[in-house]
């Protein structure tokens, strides 16, 4: 278990606490996955719907993260890196998708927008208070708390996109904040998959092959 091996031990989520905290986010992102995806298609909301997508990531993510919890390095570095690509690859997707919808015609429904953007929010703000204290651990840990600090830095986002489409009568705010939740994707797909690599490499130099 991390901490019981030198002060450069890391958290590694071996904690019944932990796990249940992990067990309520998850819950709690599935029924967000859902609520959002439908809200997004009724407002035609690319913001909205990325929004959703890394719901449904993050309660996919999650439940490797529990499954690995205890399991060897290799296995839990293995786990993190799947989670990174997995990142990667949504990023990847939002930014082609909203390439895509620059070029369809119709405005996103603010109103939707605004009042499923704050639902996400205050969902988001429960998982991130559930899991502050463990926000520092091992890449897989890690992982956890990038994906929920994204989802309410998202929320934020898909909410100014609502004023912003409001306020404008356009759909380029709402393609602006999915842009910018692309990259937050990849920018956080980067770190876990840099973190993952480097305790893996750590293990290699000390001459271990599992812990």
């Amino acid at each position: 278990m991390a901490g019981c091996c030198g002060h450069d031990a890391k958290f590694d989520g071996v904690s019944d606490d932990y796990k249940r905290r992990l067990w309520i986010v998850i819950a709690l992102n599935a029924i967000m996955f859902a609520v959002e995806m439908t809200a997004g298609h009724l407002a035609q909301s690319q913001a909205l719907q990325a929004d959703a997508l890394d719901f449904a990531g993050d309660a996919m993510t999650y439940g490797i993260s529990l499954a690995v919890i205890g399991a060897s390095l290799r296995a839990r570095t293995n786990a993190a890196l799947f989670k990174g690509f997995s990142l990667l690859l949504m990023g990847l997707w939002v930014f082609g998708s909203t390439v895509y919808r620059v070029f369809y015609v119709g405005v996103p429904t603010a109103e939707i927008m605004g009042a499923v953007g704050f639902l996400a929010l205050l969902t988001n703000l429960a998982s991130v208070f559930l899991l502050v204290r463990y926000k520092d651990g091992d890449a897989n840990v890690r992982s956890v708390w990038l994906c929920s600090r994204n989802d309410a830095i998202g929320n934020v986002a898909v909410m100014f996109a609502a004023l912003g489409v409001w306020g404008t009568a356009t759909g380029w705010p709402d393609l602006i904040v999915a842009t910018i939740m692309a990259g937050l994707f990849l920018s956080s797909a980067f770190q876990i998959v840099r973190q993952a690599l480097a305790e893996r490499r750590e293990v290699i130099d000390h001459g271990h092959v599992e812990v």
